[in-house]
């Protein structure tokens, strides 16, 4: 009998699309990185010597940093001193080869260096150009370092934290730093498709701050009904005020969130524990995402003794019969060894060359056959050096004396 063909597989969405990334640390490379995932070939060029900084970051494996190893994964590093004639004109020759372009310099930087979008689209007028900066390219905040700090401090973000302390706490996500490296690849999906329509590319002046205020809907509501004349009050709650909204500690200390929000969950959750007393039957979707008024102080009362009568084991027991959603705070660890992680496949292993069997976070469209789910090793300094800039047109001896000028 003849073999059955195995299943084809579809060719990744962004097979054949080459980007060359200028940028450093997290939005640049985490959104390149992505595009790699996606199926696309990126060539990560750094400066001679030290490279991209984050190859630097604590902590470590044994050689290699581990931050760096999850955000540069599947991509090739060509090292290059664009402050050389000769490394302008290979930086010329990537552009000819390109069709997308990351950079992360200050505004007016990538100009002084030759690789700004005027340059890049004189050599190719189809290139995507995105430059992901703090504030953007333009405005009186222009010039100001992008630090997701900074960037969540004003936007907004951190000022809704401001009920509750002053000085708010310094955020445990860079929320700046990964809303303007997402905004950045939909920005590239977008310009991809329009140039299959133009046959032009386009140049993408990609803000953090932008990008982070367009995903504050929910924490600018009040700030949004101002401007339009309105009080904004009482505030859409979800920034501690909010009893059923809110952290509390169990019985042997350990953090707990917990999230019954809507009326049925409440209602649910106060048969569960025999308190029929604290269902408000008049309670409308309008009161969902308030403090509740003069219940607030029975609200937390309770579920503050109900965590404090459990260990966390026990309310996580819990959480699994009933589906109430009051969960344990995990940490770090806690949470990559989750049963779920492994169930949904969030986490992938891979053989690297000097470190040996190390994990990297699983892209979650990789399950939708859309992206590659393993990366290949994050690269070393330079280690394609010689082999891209033979694909460029380099002969060996031009290589050498290229790669002798970055010693």
């Amino acid at each position: 009998m003849p073999h059955a063909h195995a299943p084809s597989v579809p060719p990744l969405p962004l097979a054949g699309l080459r980007v060359v990334d200028f940028s450093r640390l997290l939005p640049g490379p985490w959104a390149s990185q992505m595009l790699a995932e996606f199926g696309a070939e990126v060539i990560k060029v750094e400066p001679p010597g030290v490279g991209d900084p984050s190859r630097h970051n604590h902590p470590r494996y044994r050689d290699q940093s581990v931050y760096f190893n999850v955000v540069n994964g599947s991509k090739r590093s060509l090292e290059l001193d664009l402050a050389t004639v000769a490394g302008r004109e290979v930086a010329r020759r990537l552009f000819e080869r390109a069709d997308v372009v990351f950079e992360s310099y200050r505004p007016g930087v990538a100009a002084k260096l030759g690789v700004d979008y005027a340059s890049a689209r004189a050599a190719n007028e189809r290139i995507i150009y995105c430059s992901i900066s703090g504030f953007g390219q333009s405005g009186p905040l222009a010039k100001i370092a992008g630090h997701d700090l900074v960037i969540q401090g004003m936007t907004g973000l951190m000022g809704r934290a401001l009920e509750q302390a002053n000085p708010p706490p310094v955020p445990g996500f860079q929320a700046g730093d990964f809303a303007g490296a997402l905004m950045a690849v939909i920005g590239v999906f977008a310009a991809v498709a329009q140039r299959a329509h133009t046959g032009k590319g386009c140049e993408i002046d990609l803000a953090m701050f932008d990008a982070l205020l367009n995903l504050c809907p929910i924490p600018l509501t009040s700030a949004l009904a101002r401007l339009a004349g309105a009080s904004g009050e009482p505030a859409q709650e979800v920034f501690g005020k909010n009893p059923r909204y809110s952290t509390y500690l169990s019985k042997d200390g350990k953090p707990i969130a917990v999230s019954l929000l809507e009326a049925k969950a409440w209602q649910e959750f106060c048969r569960a524990i025999d308190r029929p007393d604290l269902i408000d039957e008049n309670e409308t979707p309008a009161d969902r995402l308030t403090a509740h008024g003069a219940r607030q102080g029975r609200y937390r009362e309770a579920l503050a003794a109900h965590c404090a009568s459990r260990t966390a084991a026990e309310l996580e027991r819990e959480l699994d019969r009933t589906g109430i959603a009051i969960c344990p705070v995990y940490t770090p660890d806690e949470a990559l060894a989750h049963p779920h992680v492994e169930a949904r496949g969030d986490i992938a292993y891979i053989e690297h060359p000097v470190e040996g069997r190390i994990a990297h976070l699983v892209n979650p469209l990789a399950r939708s056959g859309l992206c590659r789910r393993e990366h290949d090793p994050a690269p070393t300094l330079g280690q394609h050096t010689a082999e891209i800039l033979a694909e460029l047109g380099y002969s060996r001896e031009e290589i050498d004396a290229l790669r002798a000028k970055t010693r």
